[in-house]
């Protein structure tokens, strides 16, 4: 891997001169442009700070982009990492955050060392699809406690949050809830053609912070931020004890799980819009040593970004300096500007935030899957942006996962099967009923046979009462499982039984290594194993098997 890494960056900064480094600067101000208030944002909504969302964008920039399975990567904090953490805030506090982050970064360095970058090219799009609504739905019903400048009852998930404001009376500050209209007002009718050079998110909270310095209005604001690499409140050695890590593994699996998705996804989209290898293993170690590192210095768990690598690209990245320089320039920020920060209120980041949940639904997709009415595609969408707003965020991709394993065991079982006579015409002669040719059928199954269409099998096989031959021509069979084969030895000696034979043709290439590894193919007879249909009847024919 390292070999590789070494390679990749040789190739990387082949030719590499000054119009490619001020392609790479303007690029990396650009992002920190965008990079800068969902950072801020994020780590609020995380129930961290807007200075470990910073901190978060900084390190993983710096460290995450250096190591990165592409060129173009842009990680740090993102809202679907912070709708798993405000739970894990809420019931371990940000030591947990820390701690789980910590295991989470290991399991990711174990993933990929073993190669588990393709992992998620398994999960189907409307899954993936329906737990990116899932995880919108949740950042925005996470915010409405700022948007609206109020204090509720904590919950365990996103569902029973909205069942408190329907339950309870809320009694909103006009003042936050009216800049948190401002931001989004901001940002819908910000021209598209600006957004490109000045980020709507990044005018919206100049504004509302401008309209709050100006009136000194009584709102929540985010408050200090540390003008330090290194927080104060961040995880040390002593934090870390057995105890603390026996429960944190579980939700160290959602943040490794979540981590992996967006992270990989983020790689194949950037891949395509920069026509560039990825290499999603080296992504994923890159992605767990940043995130083994990141609590140290008072971060959050990050993933690579999908809006802010796409707006490196279109800026016209070259390399992972890019990266690189985000950081700095969010670094400068953050000593800089640090004290006008901390008055930006905190509905104003709930207003980029809810926008930016609303961006983050694949419309496009969702879109094709209701207007061609994919009836399986829409169930999954649907069951699986349930299970992210009422469970865990992994046990949402794993009921997705099951559920469209379900439906496609479901949609594969429906086998075809279709059984004929010898025909006369395709041998060109007549076939009398009395002889053996007369007695033979021949069926042609259509489908994987496993354990959902075996029963079609024997219940189409009991229906021939007449027969002392039957050709079961396999050829449009992908695979066999030992369910199959066993399902095919039973018929074999009901068969026999009944003084009738079986042959098999037509087996394609793995389901003849199945049938040999099992051993079937030496007690149907090797003999009894054929090409074509043909040769089967042609055996048939020349064996004269007496009636």
């Amino acid at each position: 891997m390292f070999t590789n890494y070494k390679n990749d960056l040789i190739k990387e900064f082949k030719n590499y001169n000054g119009g490619k480094f001020k392609k790479d600067l303007m690029a990396g101000i650009t992002v920190t442009a965008v990079a800068l208030p969902l950072a801020l944002a994020f780590g609020v909504s995380c129930g961290a700070s807007a200075g470990a969302g910073i901190i978060t964008a900084i390190i993983s920039g710096l460290v995450i982009g250096a190591l990165s399975g592409g060129s173009f990567q842009i990680s740090g904090p993102t809202g679907a990492m912070s709708a798993i953490l405000i739970l894990l805030g809420q019931q371990y506090g940000l030591e947990g955050i820390w701690v789980a982050s910590l295991i989470a970064g290991l399991i990711l360095i174990v993933a990929g060392v073993f190669k588990l970058g393709k992992v998620v090219s398994y999960i189907p799009l409307p899954v993936i699809t329906g737990f990116t609504s899932g995880i919108a739905l949740t950042i925005a019903i996470g915010q409405l406690d700022n948007f609206l400048g109020v204090t509720t009852k904590t919950s365990d998930s996103a569902i029973i949050k909205v069942f408190n404001f329907v339950r309870g009376p809320i009694n909103p500050n006009m003042y936050a809830l009216l800049i948190g209209i401002l931001v989004v007002a901001i940002m819908i009718l910000w021209p598209k053609k600006w957004n490109a050079k000045v980020p709507s998110s990044l005018i919206g909270l100049i504004v509302a912070l401008i309209v709050n310095m100006l009136f000194n209005l009584p709102v929540d604001v985010i408050g200090d931020i540390p003008q330090k690499l290194i927080l104060d409140d961040r995880l040390t050695f002593a934090g870390i004890n057995l105890e603390s890590i026996k429960g944190l593994v579980v939700p160290a699996i959602s943040i490794a799980a979540l981590a992996m998705i967006e992270s990989l996804l983020c790689g194949e989209v950037g891949k395509k819009m920069k026509g560039e290898s990825f290499d999603p293993n080296r992504e994923l170690v890159a992605q767990g040593i940043g995130n083994m590192i990141i609590p140290f210095f008072g971060g959050v768990p990050a993933t690579a970004a999908i809006a802010r690598t796409s707006v490196a690209i279109k800026s016209g990245a070259q390399t992972r300096l890019v990266s690189i320089f985000h950081s700095i320039f969010l670094l400068i920020s953050m000593f800089v500007l640090a004290p006008i920060m901390s008055k930006i209120p905190l509905s104003a980041l709930a207003g980029v935030l809810m926008i930016t949940a609303w961006r983050m639904n694949e419309w496009e997709n969702i879109k094709y899957m209701f207007t061609k009415r994919f009836k399986g595609s829409i169930m999954k969408f649907f069951i699986t942006m349930m299970a992210t707003i009422v469970f865990d965020l992994t046990q949402a991709i794993l009921i997705g996962v099951i559920f469209a394993s379900l439906l496609f065991m479901v949609k594969i079982s429906n086998a075809d099967i279709f059984i004929s006579d010898v025909d006369e015409d395709k041998l060109n002669r007549n076939i009398s009923k009395n002889n053996t040719l007369g007695k033979t059928k021949v069926i042609y199954f259509t489908g994987p046979l496993f354990f959902g269409t075996v029963d079609k099998l024997r219940s189409e096989i009991e229906s021939l009462e007449d027969a002392k031959v039957l050709i079961l021509s396999m050829r449009g069979v992908p695979l066999i499982d030992i369910t199959g084969i066993q399902a095919l030895e039973e018929i074999m000696e009901e068969l026999v039984s009944n003084d009738c034979r079986l042959l098999l043709c037509g087996l394609q290439e793995g389901v003849k290594d199945t049938v040999e590894k099992s051993g079937f193919k030496d007690k149907i007879g090797e003999d009894k194993i054929f090409w074509s249909a043909v040769e089967a009847i042609n055996y048939v024919e020349d064996n004269r098997v007496a009636i």
